[in-house]
């Protein structure tokens, strides 16, 4: 597989801790997976060390996107190639507005003699705020300061649509929201999905985004490792017994 995102064999370290061992995913390019799991099976740390964070020490196996190796590589690097995290924790910057670290950010991602002026970051900026329902004064705010965890998560779901990546890691998107809030991120999501093209990895432990976004596939991790894949009926099986049945006896 050529196109997307592939691990394989990944051991995974933080700090003394194993935290993923022998672990394998594809994810064909414009495919949307989700990753579910109990707390502390893996899944946020999978999310950074994909993204090239370097607290995240990877003991053995690779990973790639688009034939591309990302082990070793900056996060910048990795950015650059088209991979977005969506954190579950977003940082705050007192004094940094939403609208300016947004435009820095569209800059990093610009070639030599690309440019693009103030009118043009605007519109596509007050565009993406009205999908998602949000004032214009919001991008005036400091980033994050002061913000609801449902005001962060979509702060960071702005970013994505102002960026449009090629592969976007959703880790915990969900969390913090209300049912409506739930289904109006799912929307965004879908629509941005149709119009680029975009795949990811949608990252949880409680599946109620899947209910409004139809992932192509879904994955249980538990101990370090993929326990099982399929589809919708795993979504049934997790409400109704847990994450506990798919354990090993």
């Amino acid at each position: 597989m050529d196109s997307g995102l592939r691990i394989r064999g990944l051991s995974l370290q933080v700090e003394e801790k194993i935290v993923l061992r022998d672990f394998s995913l594809e994810v064909p390019g414009g495919e949307m997976h989700a990753l579910l799991g109990p707390n502390g099976a893996g899944k946020s740390s999978l999310s950074k060390a994909i993204a090239g964070h370097p607290d995240y020490r990877i003991l053995q196996g690779d990973i790639s996107f688009d034939g591309n190796p990302l082990c070793g590589q900056s996060p910048d690097h990795i950015a650059r190639m088209g991979i977005f995290l969506a954190f579950q924790n977003p940082v705050e910057i007192e004094g940094l507005s939403v609208a300016n670290f947004l435009r820095a950010a569209i800059q990093a991602r610009q070639g030599p003699g690309e440019r693009f002026s103030a009118t043009e970051f605007y519109a596509h900026l007050y565009r993406c705020l009205d999908a998602l329902s949000l004032e214009r004064a919001f991008s005036a705010r400091s980033l994050n300061v002061g913000f609801s965890g449902g005001e962060k998560k979509r702060c960071e779901l702005l970013q994505l649509l102002l960026l449009r990546p090629r592969f976007a890691l959703l880790d915990e998107i969900d969390s913090g929201l209300d049912a409506d809030a739930t289904k109006m991120m799912a929307h965004s999501l879908d629509e941005l999905r149709k119009e680029s093209g975009m795949g990811g990895l949608i990252i949880t432990h409680h599946p109620s985004l899947l209910q409004y976004l139809r992932p192509d596939r879904l994955h249980i991790l538990l101990n370090g490792r993929i326990v099982r894949s399929g589809h919708e009926e795993l979504i049934e099986h997790i409400e109704h017994s847990g994450y506990s049945s798919f354990a090993s006896p």
